[in-house]
């Protein structure tokens, strides 16, 4: 993460009136959200296979107001092409300072195979940690965003 260096406890965060749900967590907003994802590499997309759920490590890149992921064929395409509603989320945890963040993104996958389109997200230099060349691309809209945050100095129950 592009962040990491700093821990999360002393990070530059907006400090609006901030809305706090049942269990004392910051809600954030929408921008909120998507600057966060915008921090990170590593996330998870959750998708369907065979009615049962299944998490998946990927490297991704925010692209426009998309998550956008390289995969090759199997599950995660397969997921893509069928243009299935899919979750994706991203965290940061800080241990030492019991602080850290959430994002969640539900939206519709799918398989991004025009060329001029192909061309934009190509130029986002994608990260590829896994050794095999994934040269599909998935994307997922961003329609639905929500993420929450540990503040510094949460209390203890």
């Amino acid at each position: 993460m592009t962040e990491r260096a700093t821990p999360v406890a002393s990070r530059a965060v907006s400090r609006d009136p901030t809305e706090v749900d049942r269990n004392g967590l910051e809600i954030l907003c929408r921008e909120e959200c998507l600057r966060l994802l915008g921090t990170a590499t590593l996330g998870r997309v959750a998708i369907s296979v065979g009615a049962l759920p299944n998490i998946l490590p990927v490297n991704f890149r925010i692209v426009g107001d998309e998550v956008a992921f390289r995969t090759t064929v199997g599950t995660k395409l397969e997921a893509a092409t069928r243009n299935a509603v899919v979750a994706f989320e991203v965290d940061d945890l800080d241990p030492m300072y019991h602080t850290g963040w959430s994002v969640v993104v539900v939206g519709v996958a799918r398989e991004v195979t025009d060329a001029a389109e192909r061309g934009r997200f190509e130029a986002a230099n994608m990260p590829r940690w896994a050794p095999i060349d994934a040269h599909r691309i998935v994307a997922i809209s961003t329609q639905m965003v929500s993420g929450r945050r540990i503040p510094p100095g949460a209390r203890r129950r």
